[in-house]
């Protein structure tokens, strides 16, 4: 290769003039470039501009044994088999709930070699048997297959076992079971595999790092936005502990191409890293609650099949069943019974008359499920605040009209926006008309010069240029205008002018305009201002429409806003679950809106912050809170300037309270230490937020002080109150932002 890059005497090879190379480990390249004469020009394309695409996991979670008598290698195959299970369904729920083709996560196995004429020390068939048990299904052929050497059918658990070639795995949508030795590592991935067991030793940590690099890639290309647990991948490593795993890790992380865009995490079975935490409660079982359940039956002609919605072998996976009342997963072979329990039921004793036993349920204190679509359906203000700006206000306003017209929330966008560029084509050209300057432009157009240069038999010039006129021919026109319209965003402006101006008697005459219009700077940056102008618009006007839509289209619409703007405007919409770092040291908390199957979340707080909600929960309005977390992508984002340049904030919480009129009403609340240099610019921030969004209750900046008894409490300032939102916006320095807070703040009434 460096004899194309270098040039070659002995193979008469000139170096190429222009290399462009796109990868992730470009050391070596750089270093190659390095040795030559050429000139490099990088575009770098960072971490963070990696994850915001969304094309990444967000998470890999490495997860190993403490006890390796206790969680023998056929237990941590039991997890991982659950692992696999659970992704199944969350994929088929969220596939059916978005109208996507089915995901089919694939399932991992990394054996053994075999030695002598086995095919492998690690006991197949047991694997096998295992997975079936677990699941309580049995796989059909096809749906597990191997890629070993040797190419024929393996017969495992009575199962034939075909071997297929890593390039085909993906698209094969019947293979449910990868068992696999050692050719996955490189030149190969596959975006469904969500779920990955190594039966290998400690001493191969390289290995399993480049292992990982093949399942990092989300299935659909996205970040997913309903369902965290969805943007996490799993590898479980039987015979690596807590050492060995921080290998790992470390060799993912020094790759040659840098730091790897996604989260990378070690968690023993004993103590898991993170938890799922959901606004929705699925129980593996319902029992009969006297006076308290909604009894239907479900038969199997109601039974939603999905295959109709994907054409590929499902037969694996558990049939959904979806009741008016509740949509949750569950395995259907027969038909089942299921059960609607209020979600405003407190903990109690419940007999069981199956056992004779006293069954203590979990308390539910909080309807989750219908507080989040309440904050969901009001499609409130939150931002977006990158760096660089990636599209022109044009292209972005294409896009954004684009979508709006296809989801029928602004049908006539696309033709209002060629309205208007057609009525400016046409008073620049009426313009031109009436200053007496359009037949000497349109001259130009129609046609060329031609200078030809003469040199003599030493190469030098001759001061003799020849100079010709030439009439434009058709075709000639035609690029002209094919130029004009990339210029004008090739939306096909040229086309709807033509139709509306079309002269039978000098059929060019539009093309001449829109030639000329595209030409004209000026012309060009009226079109870019109106751009711009047009495009806030659109999105001030039917972003709050967007939340009605499916996720797909939710998700189109918040990256074509994000290209749009450094500082771009979007809907804050909640998931349903999310996955968390467990926090063991944290208080155990009833009342925060995403929360465990028992309806805990634990949290770890420090002082001010548990303080505030302490005082917070007390309110007769209170209803529950929500953490904001940093960077997540669904927290809500303000943005803030400080020393020149905006940067993203995320205020510590968010509170719901219950509203007579209007349900419930959220609170923006920011508890902040005064000796921060970044106080006044998130005050600023916050008295903006309240500014543009007059949806959101209070929004409120915290700080400690002493009531008038003289105790110790928390001080707010509340920018929801316009008087106050003046005084800060109108402040220069943090003196005055702290004499506004001895003047306006205030300690809530307990």
């Amino acid at each position: 290769m460096q004899r194309f890059l270098k040039g070659s005497k002995a193979h008469h090879l000139s170096p190429m003039p222009v290399v462009i190379g796109i990868s992730a480990t470009a050391a070596r390249f750089n270093q190659l470039v390095g040795d030559t004469n050429s000139t490099l020009q990088k575009c770098i394309i960072t971490a963070n501009d990696v994850r915001a695409s969304g094309l990444l996991k967000d998470r890999i979670v490495i997860t190993y044994p403490d006890d390796l008598e206790k969680n023998n290698e056929m237990a941590v195959l039991q997890a991982a088999t659950d692992e696999w299970k659970n992704k199944c369904e969350h994929w088929y729920q969220y596939s059916y709930e978005q109208h996507y083709a089915q995901v089919n996560p694939i399932f991992l196995i990394q054996v053994l070699a075999g030695k002598g004429n086995k095919v492998s020390e690690t006991n197949l068939d047991d694997v096998i048997a295992k997975i079936e048990e677990r699941t309580g299904d049995s796989f059909q052929e096809h749906q597990v297959v191997h890629t070993f050497g040797s190419v024929s059918t393996l017969s495992i658990n009575g199962l034939p076992v075909h071997h297929v070639e890593p390039s085909e795995i993906t698209d094969d949508k019947r293979i449910r079971v990868v068992l696999f030795k050692e050719n996955l590592s490189t030149g190969w991935d596959c975006p469904r595999a969500e779920t990955m067991m190594s039966f290998r030793h400690a001493e191969d940590a390289t290995y399993i790092a480049q292992l990982l690099g093949r399942m990092v890639r989300t299935p659909l290309q996205c970040h997913i936005l309903v369902d965290d647990f969805l943007n996490d991948v799993r590898l479980f490593l039987p015979y690596f502990n807590r050492n060995t795993v921080k290998e790992v890790i470390e060799e993912l992380q020094n790759t040659e191409g840098g730091e790897i865009p996604t989260v990378i995490d070690g968690e023993s079975m004993e103590r898991p890293s993170y938890v799922p935490w959901t606004v929705r409660y699925r129980r593996k079982e319902d029992l009969p609650i006297p006076g308290q359940l909604e009894l239907t039956v479900q038969q199997e002609d109601n039974t939603v099949d999905l295959q109709e919605e994907s054409p590929t072998d499902e037969s694996f996976l558990p049939k959904v069943d979806i009741s008016e009342n509740q949509q949750q997963i569950r395995p259907q072979s027969t038909p089942t019974p299921t059960f609607s329990i209020s979600s405003q039921r407190t903990e109690s004793d419940v007999f069981a008359p199956e056992t004779g036993k006293q069954i203590k349920f979990p308390k539910y204190s909080l309807d989750r499920e219908e507080i989040t679509k309440f904050i969901n359906e009001q499609g409130l203000l939150t931002y977006v605040v990158r760096t660089v700006r990636i599209n022109s206000y044009l292209k972005s306003l294409l896009s954004l009209a684009a979508l709006l017209t296809q989801t029928n929330i602004h049908a006539k966008a696309n033709d209002e926006i060629k309205d208007d560029v057609i009525n400016m084509i046409c008073s620049y050209i009426s313009e031109l008309h009436q200053t007496g300057k359009y037949d000497e432009l349109a001259a130009q157009v129609l046609n060329f010069k031609l200078s030809v240069s003469i040199f003599d038999v030493f190469g030098e010039a001759l001061n003799n240029t020849i100079q010709d006129f030439f009439t434009a021919s058709e075709s000639d026109l035609d690029r002209q205008l094919r130029a004009a319209d990339a210029k004008l965003g090739n939306c096909g402006f040229q086309n709807a002018y033509g139709k509306k101006y079309y002269d039978t008697e000098n059929p060019n005459a539009f093309k001449i305009d829109c030639i000329l219009f595209a030409a004209d700077d000026d012309c060009i940056a009226k079109l870019n201002a109106y751009a711009k102008n047009k495009f806030h618009n659109l999105n001030d006007r039917y972003r709050k429409y967007v939340v009605n839509e499916s996720e797909k289209y939710r998700k189109q619409y918040s990256d074509i806003i994000a290209d749009g703007d450094i500082v771009s405007k979007h809907n804050f919409i909640l998931p349903e679950t999310i996955s968390v770092r467990l926090e063991e040291d944290g208080t155990e908390f009833d009342n925060h809106l995403f929360a465990d199957e028992k309806g805990i979340a634990k949290i770890n707080l420090n002082g001010w912050e548990e303080g505030v909600i302490t005082e917070e929960s007390k309110a007769s309005d209170f209803v529950c809170w929500l953490r904001n977390p940093s960077r997540q992508k669904w927290a809500l984002c303000l943005p803030y300037e400080m020393n020149g340049e905006i940067k993203p904030t995320y205020p510590d919480f968010l509170i719901i309270r219950s509203d007579p009129v209007l349900t419930y009403v959220i609170d923006v609340l920011e508890p902040h230490n005064p000796d921060y240099k970044d106080n006044l610019g998130k005050a600023k921030g916050l008295a903006r937020y309240a500014e543009e969004e007059p949806r959101i209750g209070r929004v409120q900046l915290i700080r400690k002080g002493k009531d008038p008894a003289g105790k110790q409490r928390f001080k707010r300032l509340d920018l929801s109150h316009g008087t106050v939102r003046e005084k800060v916006l109108k402040a220069q320095n943090t003196d005055e932002l702290d004499h506004i807070f001895e003047t306006d703040g205030f300690f809530m009434k307990l």
